[in-house]
Formats: structure tokens, sequence, C-alpha cells
């Protein structure tokens, strides 16, 4: 019997929030539905990251109506994943034990089979509510381990260090910190242990490593997820399977590649050399692929590449020999540990299926792909992008600085833009860490949990005003104000335990949406009433001329004898 290789597909949540900025409408998630229940992936992430977010702020959409609808869609089919960060949920700050017990009990009512589960800091303090709430309500419990790398120090800055009596630029992502963590979650409850490469940065060397260790010393499956921005997501993952990993992360080939996760079908021509089932329906995929390419094509002024995949029908289409022969070469390296040639492989491969070539200033600055756009954009607007070199070249020394936290949602956004304010400051003759951003402070702080190495008390209390690490206070953790608008008929803003936990998670976000769509439904009933009214105005009306008429059509003796009646019932109404 073949070895089983796992599918998680991504293509619903991270394949469209990776390329298309999260702007599926649940009309176009409707349309691949059918098709994604007869594909059989193992599992289909559709839910958590920035969809709940997003769906309200950008379409008006309601995301816990989204996530039932998928749900009756796929039904059990497939199990549904969500995306959580932990005790910050969805946020950038830390819930209460009660909101979280909320939000994974609904999430798992609603649909969610497996959550997965991280921290930005892989602080694993902050996975434990979740681990133990998701469990008690029957999910599964998939705990991530956010992958990064060490800061890139440049040479003067490590002399200077040396000079001073200090060498904080010791390795600290080594393979036994991930093994570490990941063995600490399995006693923790773990069900799933995930390596979760968000920026794509775990390079294909790098990779084999993890996993094979991680198939040595821990017992329960383990998920390899990266991306492809810098160009490693397709050797990485090629080298996790060949190291014996059970579960790899997907998305459809016209949601792949890029900034994404690598294309499924690239993933299956491999496991097809190597012998391994994947249990996919391949022909529901085929189908899946043309309209996802599609609603692609409707996505057009959210594509920043637009740069499509060839068609391709991996149930019929053969490979040019030379292609064909390139995923036999790239299974020869990668099983010989020939990790230079194996790169070179992959991106001729990707170049022929006419995916985007590796982000080299991504690559380059080893930062993720959404880190370095933001700081760009940040740099823009101020007219300042000739200073990106310099942000780039500090963004190691600020990481450092606030206790080397892996660069994910939201850190890898607090690094990013201390770095930009300091070039800022800097620029204007003002020292470093002069304009600090609350989430930097807070970071630094210790609000957010405790950081991979200690920052400095001198320095956090020169940021955040205190010596001592001061973790958030869950005790002063104040609940979200929930009016009641009187004008749309005494209702409250959030009107059960969903939108209370959206009002909890996006308070500005979750306000505007609650309130357009409580005036929305109050206009309707409005004009509903209105409408009913008329109805039975008209009804009333032609009655009355139906009466009439009867009425003038009969004789002078029946009339009088009907006024006679009237007036001896008292039912003036009924004469007239």
């Amino acid at each position: 019997m073949n070895r089983k290789l796992l599918i998680r597909d991504l293509t619903l949540r991270d394949g469209q929030q990776s390329l298309f900025a999260t702007r599926m409408t649940q009309s176009q998630i409707d349309r691949v539905l059918p098709l994604f229940k007869e594909s059989n992936f193992y599992a289909m992430e559709v839910w958590g990251g920035a969809i709940p977010d997003s769906v309200m702020r950008y379409l008006n959409e309601d995301p816990w109506e989204r996530l039932e609808k998928i749900k009756a869609g796929i039904g059990n089919t497939t199990k549904l994943t969500a995306l959580s960060r932990g005790r910050n949920v969805f946020g950038y700050n830390p819930y209460t034990d009660e909101v979280i017990e909320g939000f994974n009990k609904l999430a798992i009512s609603s649909g969610i089979d497996i959550m997965r589960i991280f921290d930005a800091l892989n602080d694993l303090n902050n996975l434990k509510s979740t681990i133990k709430v998701v469990k008690a309500n029957g999910g599964i419990a998939d705990c991530a381990v956010c992958y990064t790398v060490d800061p890139k120090i440049n040479l003067i800055n490590k002399i200077n260090a040396v000079v001073h009596g200090k060498n904080p630029y010791h390795e600290i992502f080594t393979i036994e910190y991930f093994v570490r963590k990941a063995l600490e979650l399995e006693k923790m409850g773990a069900d799933i242990i995930s390596i979760k490469d968000m920026a794509g940065l775990v390079n294909p060397t790098k990779a084999g490593q993890i996993i094979k260790k991680l198939k040595k010393e821990v017992k329960v499956p383990i998920d390899f997820h990266t991306h492809c921005t810098p160009g490693y997501g397709l050797a990485a993952t090629l080298k996790a399977i060949v190291n014996g990993v059970d579960i790899v992360d997907t998305s459809i080939m016209n949601f792949g590649g890029g900034s994404a996760a690598p294309a499924f079908e690239l993933i299956q021509i491999f496991a097809d050399k190597l012998g391994l089932d994947t249990g996919v329906n391949l022909s529901a995929v085929v189908y899946a692929n043309k309209i996802l390419k599609d609603i692609r094509i409707e996505l057009a002024q959210f594509d920043n590449t637009k740069l499509f995949p060839i068609d391709f029908d991996i149930t019929k289409d053969k490979l040019p020999k030379k292609i064909n022969s390139l995923f036999d070469q790239a299974i020869e390296y990668a099983n010989a540990d020939k990790d230079e040639e194996l790169l070179k492989t992959t991106w001729e491969i990707e170049k022929y299926f006419n995916f985007p070539e590796p982000n080299i200033e991504v690559k380059k600055a080893e930062i993720p792909g959404g880190m370095y756009s933001n700081m760009l954009a940040q740099l823009k607007q101020l007219k300042l992008d000739h200073l990106l070199p310099e942000v780039l070249e500090l963004v190691p020394t600020v990481r450092m600085s606030c206790g080397c936290p892996p660069l994910v949602t939201p850190t890898s956004q607090i690094v990013g833009a201390e770095a930009v304010n300091c070039v800022i400051d800097k620029s204007k003759g003002l020292p470093y860490y002069t304009n600090n951003t609350l989430q930097f402070i807070n970071l630094v702080k210790g609000q957010y949990g405790k950081t991979p190495i200690k920052v400095d008390p001198k320095f956090r209390e020169k940021i955040a005003g205190v010596a001592k690490e001061t973790p958030f206070d869950l005790s002063k953790y104040k609940k979200q104000d929930n009016p009641v608008f009187k004008e749309f008929g005494n209702v409250k803003l959030a009107q059960n335990e969903k939108e209370e936990l959206l009002l909890e998670l996006f308070p500005a976000v979750a306000s505007t949406f609650l309130k357009n769509r409580i005036e929305k439904n109050f206009r309707e009933e409005q004009h509903r009433k209105e409408e009913e009214q008329i109805k039975k105005q008209a009804a009333i009306l032609k009655q009355n001329s139906e009466e009439l008429k009867k009425y003038s059509l009969l004789s002078e003796e029946e009339k009088s004898q009907r006024i006679i009646d009237a007036l001896d019932n008292d039912d003036w109404a009924a004469h007239w």
C-alpha cells in the first residue's frame, strides 16, 4: 500500500488572501463549492486569518454566515480549517478566556473541524487556553510553530558588539529550537504540529532538517506550510515530503505560487513520481481550477501580478519530455541533499508553468513579502522611499532590541513600522526610537508575551517606562460597549453571541458593519410595513367600490330597506 501524503488546500483562505487581498465574495465561493466537495482534500482552510475582518470591511458580508454556507456546501467530505492567533484570536490584543472559549466553541459548532493555532512570539503560554477549548468542543488542535530566521546582522555591528563586551548575535532559531517547541506542544495536547512559514523563508536545507528531526521525535502528524515569495516554496515542500512529512499545504494552480503556497498540481506530480497517495479527486480539481481562473479575472483589480499559470489538465495533459525530466531531477537532488541544484530545477519548473519569479529583494532582506511592501508603501506615502535601503539595514537591529520576535503577523508589521519610524527620526536629526508606535511599546513592555530572547531592561524602561517585563493584565480587560439604537426600534448593536464576538475582536469594523445591517433591516421592515398598509387600504377601497356598485344596481325600495336595516343595527358603515 502506498504511503499517504495528505493535502490541506488553502485556496479559499490563504490563497486568496496572499494573491487577491481576501476579496472573494460569497457568490464566487458558492460557484466552486460543489467541486471542492468532490475534490476529497484531507482538509480545506476556509476561515480565520484576515477573512472575518475583510468580509465585513470590504464586502459587507457576515463572517459567520460565510463559514456556515461553506460547511453546508462541503458537508463532511473534507475537514474545514481556520487559523487563529491563540490568545490574540484574530486581533492584535490579548483576550480573556471567556472570549477565547466563546469564539472557538462557536467556530466549531459553525463548521470548523481543525483549529490551527499559532502565536507570533512562539510563546506557547498564549496557546494553552485555545488548545483546551478546541479539544473540549470536539475540534482538532493543530498547533503551529512559526518559522523564522535569525536577523541579518552586518559585520560592523557584530564587531562593535564584541568590542563593547556584548555578543547577543548567537544563533537563536536553530533546528533544535523548532523541535523543542513542537515537543512542548505535543505535551500540551496538540493533535497536529505545523511548521508554519508564513513568509516563505524556509530554504530546502532547513525544511528537510526540521521535518526529518520532527518525524524522529514527535508522534503526532506533521504539517508543512510555506509560501513561494522568495523562491523556496516548491523546493522546500519537496524536501519536506522526501523527509516524511504527513501533510502539506497547497493552493489550486490559479490561486497558487508567487506570494501564495505551492500549486497543488505540481505537488501532485511529485507525489505520483514518488508513489505517494494523496487521495485527491483530480478531475474535480481540474474543473475547479477553470472556475477559479474566471474568478481570478473578476478579481483583476486586486491581482498585483496578473501572471496566470498555463492551462494544465493534470488528468490528461502530457508534460514535455524536458519538463518531465526536471521533476525527476528535482526528486534526485532532494534525496541527495543537493539543495542548490534542487532550487535551480524547481525554478525552471515554475518558469515553465508561468509562475512569478522569486522576489529577489525579499530573499535578500529575509523578511516577509507583506512586511517589505508595507514598509515601502509607508515610505512612499511620505515621499521617502529612497530611504528603504536604510530601513532594511535597520530591521535586524530593531528586531533584536525588542526581543527578536518571529516576523509574522502582527510582529512583522510592528517591527517594520518601527524601523521606518527610526529612519525618519534620523532624517530629522533625532535619535532612534524618538517616535514609537503603541504596538512597539506594548511588545517591548511584554504585553504580547515572552519574546525569544530577553529585552534589555534599560531599553524597556526607555521605551515603555518600566524596566521589568509586564504581561498584559487580563483583569483590566474591558468588554466592548453594545449600545441600543432607539432610532431603529430599540435594538442592540450586537444581537447575539456571534455578533458580540465580532464586536470584541473587530470593534471599529464590526460596529460599522452591524450598524449598517441594523439600519438596512430597519428600513426594509419599514418599507415592508408601508407596502402592507398600502395593500390593506387598496383592498378596502376595492371592497367599498364593489359595495357601491352593488348598491347602485338596487331598486329604490331595496335602497330604502338597506337604510332602515342600517339604522336599526346602528351600522352606518355597512350601509355606506
